[in-house]
């Protein structure tokens, strides 16, 4: 295909005529389908249901997306919701902006709708219905109208068309963020630079010599409320504005009407109104008792950061995906720069690290999401007793302070910045750059001191425990025989201990191996009788009886092991193989030959 007639295709799929038609057939339109017929909470809800990617674009915020749906629920079913402002107040970088893109950008997704030909506010066309005769049309098309016509279309109404509203023509229009149809945005201005036309429109100077300043005729509907009409309006760090300012969410909210530019009539409006702002405004603003009437009609849904590693993993993964980077991310590089996220977002406590593995793993993901489902295999029985009751330490405002994803996104930046001729990032050096980002962060001494322990105290031993765990995952096949020989070593003299036959037991093998896993001296019988008695009655039942029998047990042997390997690691395996392996398991060859020389010297320091 050339380019020529790609741009005519382009031209062909662009151009499409508005259709234009009479009153009377949009009337048939809704008689054969109500549906058409939405208000602007109505459309949005729907939106937000019909389409599933609203929680699929979203992560580890499940509980503030689902008070969002509730909102638009109530309003759409004409609750008190359909007169309050949606206000989302968090951190930077939260996703209070990302979550009303969303809804922006699916508006214009939406069908096209219906409204008067000509009116500036796009308004439907069921407002020409005089008030007295609604009732009868209501029933016919089994819907409720709501809404007055503007006073632009209300004097077209009586001067173009003489008061027959069935010849008034109707056309389509498409929700467009760009042209701001159905879409307003009020940033915040400065209180010398604020104008209320910005919202409720101006007057037309140069007519005000042919017609009164209440003739409709010298109205310019071009306020942010008029362009939002049909669908919502974003109010940007609100709080910026003076208070005087927002004085026309007052009765936009609660009556549904906004003053005209000048003295003329109250216009209609419906649209829903959504604010955002952080938390330190939010604070301020409510604080101050004048404000109590806008506070009254506020709805305020908090937006925090993520608390649950694996979500924030997602996101991270989703930004990346958008760069050019060609980078290639060892195993854990993404896991551990979300764990100190989510440290910085939690209460500095002695459990914190315990918490945030619960929050990821158990059916306590995260304090809010308690009526997931989340495998909860990874902890023990008594892991998980201990854990619950630690979780009740989680603090309201978690996830309300902490670092953000964008931060997080500005360290990978510099990281593939300096490691760019090998291409490949690992955990370690992530972190390392990480610690040089945290010093220049606009923070107290004290909280960067609290930042480089978390890497240092809780991440930078995880990744340790889990890189042992993968020796012994990945050299299984090296290792099987070795662990096989500790076990039945250790069962024999815990069955000759329970049987008070002291003469065979090994008692310094059987303090080492219990220790591994901080078994006392003093608790050291019981264990032993335990582990024998449960495994005496394994093979009673005809199971077989491998070192993963009793996982207490195996986490004392693979300790065991992983200290035999001091000096002797690189001897004990093939390094071809063992390259091999960490391939198959999402390694380069550049982290690869590295993460085998950082096991050496990691075990042999351990």
């Amino acid at each position: 295909m050339d380019f020529l007639t790609l741009i005519e295709d382009t031209h062909k799929a662009t151009t499409k005529e508005e259709e234009v038609i009479s009153f009377v057939e949009y009337l048939s339109i809704l008689k054969n389908d109500p549906n058409i017929y939405k208000l602007a909470h109505q459309r949005i809800y729907q939106l937000l249901n019909v389409q599933s990617s609203f929680k699929e674009a979203f992560y580890g915020i499940d509980q503030a997306l689902a008070k969002i749906n509730n909102y638009f629920y109530a309003a759409a079913n004409g609750g008190e919701e359909s007169r309050q402002i949606l206000y989302l107040v968090g951190p930077v970088g939260g996703g209070k902006s990302s979550i009303i893109n969303f809804i922006k950008h699916s508006l214009e997704n939406t069908s096209p709708i219906y409204h008067l030909d000509g009116c500036p506010m796009h308004e439907e066309p069921l407002h020409l219905i005089p008030s007295a005769y609604r009732a009868a049309f209501e029933d016919i098309l089994n819907l409720k109208i709501e809404g007055e016509l503007c006073p632009k279309c209300n004097y077209r109404l009586m001067h173009e068309f003489n008061g027959k509203y069935e010849n008034f023509p109707v056309t389509t229009t498409q929700i467009n963020i760009k042209k701001r149809i159905g879409i307003g945005v009020v940033p915040p201005v400065d209180s010398n630079n604020q104008d209320a036309s910005v919202l409720i429109g101006s007057v037309n100077i140069s007519k005000l010599d042919q017609y009164p300043e209440d003739d409709p005729r010298v109205f310019s509907l071009n306020g942010a409320f008029h362009f939002a009409n049909r669908g919502l309006i974003e109010f940007i760090e609100v709080f910026k504005n003076d208070i005087e300012y927002l004085y026309t969410m007052l009765t936009a909210t609660q009556e549904k009407m906004i003053p005209s530019p000048a003295k003329g009539e109250m216009i209609y409006f419906d649209g829903v109104i959504l604010a955002h702002s952080n938390e330190s405004e939010w604070i301020k603003f409510k604080s101050d008792k004048t404000n109590e009437a806008i506070l009254d009609r506020i709805v305020c849904i908090k937006i925090p950061y993520c608390l649950i590693v694996d979500q924030e993993v997602q996101i991270y993964r989703k930004l990346l995906s958008k760069t050019t980077f060609n980078f290639h991310l060892a195993p854990y590089t993404l896991t551990v720069a979300a764990q100190f996220a989510v440290l910085t977002r939690l209460h500095p406590t002695p459990d914190m690290f315990d918490r945030l593995k619960l929050y990821n793993a158990s059916q306590f993901s995260q304090p809010e999401m308690a009526h997931q489902n989340v495998n909860t295999s990874k902890f023990s029985q008594s892991e998980m007793s201990h854990q619950n009751v630690n979780a009740n330490t989680h603090h309201e405002d978690e996830g309300m302070f902490g670092v953000s994803s964008r931060f997080i996104m500005k360290v990978f930046g510099a990281a593939f910045a300096k490691h760019h001729k090998c291409a490949c990032l690992s955990p370690l050096n992530f972190l390392d750059i990480l610690a040089d980002e945290i010093n220049n962060l606009p923070i107290s001494t004290t909280l960067k001191n609290q930042y480089i322990n978390f890497i240092e105290i809780y991440i930078k031993k995880d990744y340790n425990d889990i890189l042992q765990q993968d020796i012994l995952k990945y050299f299984t096949h090296t290792f099987a025989n070795q662990a096989q020989s500790i076990f039945n070593k250790y069962l024999d003299f815990a069955i000759a201990f329970s049987n008070d036959d002291q003469s065979i037991v090994d008692e310094p093998f059987m303090l080492d191996i219990e220790q591994k896993i901080d078994i006392s001296q003093n608790a050291s019988a019981g264990f032993r009788i335990d582990l024998a008695n449960y495994l005496q009655a394994e093979l009673k039942c005809g199971r077989t009886l491998t070192y993963n029998s009793y996982p207490p047990l195996k986490k004392a042997i693979e300790q065991k092991m992983l200290s035999n390997l001091k000096g002797g690691f690189c001897s004990l395996i093939d390094k071809t193989n063992a390259i091999n392996l960490l391939l198959d398991n999402g390694y380069c060859l550049n982290c690869a030959d590295s993460i085998l020389e950082y096991l050496a010297d990691f075990i042999d320091r351990s």
